[in-house]
């Protein structure tokens, strides 16, 4: 217990006799890893709304306006038994036009002139959550278009697919930031360290004389670079939180974007806890770094 005491107290006067490095580092690894926790928001936000997207694909099976009463029937029961989909409706043409006039009622003078109703019937298929990626979707869609009686399978995959697409790019591209600025707050911290280590240099080269082993001197400094790590962090998640907040709220109020706002989410207490984890093993890595080439320069 002594030891730990010892340890702590060390970490702690480290901290409190170098204030103003101490805290242009804490803000500075709160910068870098803010940058990084904002393509992670955006990251998690999107594939919400993606899964949100996939939650509400409907697929519109046509049917050919010659199929019997009976086929379409059958039909039906082949899609309701179809362990892929969750629901099957049909629509008759008489309702096809009946919606169509109430979605579009400015363009439903368009449909007179025709004579009989030019609107095929059909069913809204909704599939079921296992079968809602993108590819499941294509497949499914594929298959259901070679069973007689479908004219065409219809639905909006596409924005989808692409939205999936800019998801893997912004994916790469976490990785890539997050490892430049990982490197950056491990340089910074450890810079951090260096200079205290240099500022204590001779009550160092003491404690070596008396016998201190490696780790009974470098604990304290690893325990001040987690320190570090830990604050910026904390501060990062903070302004975040913050800006996030400000963010939806402008949402809201401006109401552009109709109900955006409330859909956007921040992390979880988990993720949180596990950044602040990180930006601990940032720290403890850019002090181990330091600590390491001190004492190889004095060797």
């Amino acid at each position: 217990m002594r030891l730990l005491a010892y340890v702590c107290r060390e970490a702690w006067a480290n901290v409190r006799t170098n204030r103003t490095t101490t805290a242009v580092a804490i803000l500075t690894t709160a910068f870098t890893l803010a940058c990084v926790g904002i393509f992670l928001l955006v990251y998690v936000n999107l594939r919400n709304a993606t899964g949100w997207l996939q939650d509400d694909i409907k697929i519109m099976v046509y049917l050919d306006d010659q199929l019997p009463d009976e086929a379409a029937v059958q039909l039906e029961g082949k899609l309701r038994a179809d362990r892929m989909v969750a629901s099957a409706r049909f629509i008759s043409k008489a309702q096809a036009l009946g919606e169509f006039r109430t979605q579009f009622p400015a363009d439903s003078h368009l449909l007179e002139g025709l004579g009989e109703n030019p609107l095929p019937a059909s069913f809204v298929v909704t599939l079921a959550p296992t079968a809602r990626s993108p590819e499941s979707v294509k497949r499914w869609a594929e298959r259901v278009r070679t069973i007689a009686g479908v004219a065409k399978v219809d639905y909006s995959q596409e924005w989808i697919d692409a939205l999936a697409g800019t998801i893997r790019y912004l994916e790469l591209a976490a990785i890539g930031v997050g490892v430049l600025l990982s490197a950056a707050a491990v340089t910074i911290i450890g810079n951090t360290i260096r200079l205290t280590l240099f500022a204590r240099r001779e009550e160092i080269d003491i404690l070596r004389l008396i016998g201190a082993t490696r780790a009974f001197i470098r604990v304290p400094y690893l325990l001040e670079g987690a320190l570090l790590g830990a604050c910026g962090s904390a501060v990062s998640l903070l302004v975040l939180k913050i800006g996030f907040e400000w963010f939806r709220q402008q949402i809201q109020t401006t109401g552009r974007f109709g109900d955006l706002g409330s859909y956007l989410t921040f992390f979880p207490p988990s993720v949180c806890v596990a950044l602040v984890g990180i930006g601990m093993g940032l720290g403890i890595a850019g002090s181990f770094v330091s600590v390491r080439r001190f004492g190889e320069g004095r060797a």
